[in-house]
């Protein structure tokens, strides 16, 4: 016997909560509302060499094609909001502590474990590793509203913060989409270092720093070199501006890790002492050349600036 859909609804957000997640939101599990949009994303190049999001489109247009005869959406946020720390300069504040699918994925099965067993129903749980539009879905949700910058924004919250995703077959009471709450402000776009938005809510990937040092593999364009200046691993600029940003809550357990070495031994440093070093940390996605690689523009920016 099944709980009605209200009573059931405020179970999941509640063991959403339990299980250390900051925020919860339901929302339905129909076509995101930017598939076209996406869609055009796509085939104008923009994703760069990020071909998996190609490769993954049909599904990440419909979460029916993972999980068939799915009807509601329980999206999560994880808080990793963290203060300035000199130590950890040029690493985008996501990356300072354990990889995030490591933290997150044993809540994410405990959750749609829940909801299976409470609605009698099939659930699969989503992160960025699967293909799902996960902003879109969880902005659907209510869990917060796209910004000009392109990341998902909630009140009280900011923006950092992790989004996980749960698809399942049970009728769940689905919250109310937040409004965009942007307004007139640009600061995130007139920030960029390398003005890798061509207006609001219209990123090109290519020009994004937080793309070219982490996913974009080979030579980074000369011309951006400079403006990466000592971002070594992502970028948080866009986010640093952010007015939602100012009064971000800290995270709240954190699994620390010790910042980077110093960039001249990442530049030397081999495969082996590569994998030993940045077990269980997300700089490791960057891979070993792709590390050196932006080891070696943030010194040549530091020797530039200081001759």
């Amino acid at each position: 016997m099944t709980l009605t859909a209200m009573a059931l609804t405020q179970a999941v957000k509640a063991r959403a909560l339990e299980l250390g997640f900051d925020r919860v939101a339901v929302g339905p599990a129909g076509p995101p509302l930017h598939a076209a949009a996406f869609a055009r994303w796509l085939d104008e190049g923009r994703a760069g060499t990020m071909n998996y999001l190609a490769d993954t489109r049909a599904e990440r247009l419909d979460p029916a094609r993972l999980l068939p005869g799915c009807r509601s959406v329980v999206a999560v946020a994880l808080n990793y909001a963290r203060g300035d720390e000199p130590e950890w300069r040029g690493v985008a504040r996501y990356a300072r502590s354990a990889d995030y699918h490591d933290t997150m994925r044993p809540r994410l099965h405990a959750l749609r474990d829940f909801i299976s067993a409470a609605a009698g129903a099939e659930s699969r749980a989503s992160l960025d590793t699967s293909a799902v539009l996960e902003r879109d879905l969880a902005a659907a949700a209510g869990l917060g509203w796209i910004g000009k910058n392109t990341n998902l924004l909630a009140p009280g919250l900011g923006s950092y913060f992790f989004i996980g995703i749960v698809l399942t077959t049970a009728a769940l009471t689905p919250d109310e989409a937040l409004p965009d709450r942007c307004g007139t402000c640009t600061a995130c776009l007139d920030a960029c270092p390398t003005s890798a938005f061509d207006g609001p809510y219209a990123l090109d990937a290519r020009r994004c720093i937080a793309y070219l040092t982490i996913e974009h593999r080979g030579p980074i364009p000369e011309e951006l070199h400079a403006p990466i200046g000592e971002w070594l691993f992502g970028c948080d600029v866009c986010q640093e501006v952010c007015p939602w940003n100012r009064h971000a809550p800290v995270a709240r357990g954190i699994v620390p890790t010790t910042p980077p070495p110093p960039l001249e031994s990442l530049v030397s440093m081999n495969d082996e002492e590569f994998r030993e070093r940045f077990r269980g940390s997300p700089l490791k996605r960057a891979r070993r050349d792709g590390l050196a690689r932006n080891a070696a523009i943030v010194l040549a920016n530091r020797r530039r600036a200081e001759s």
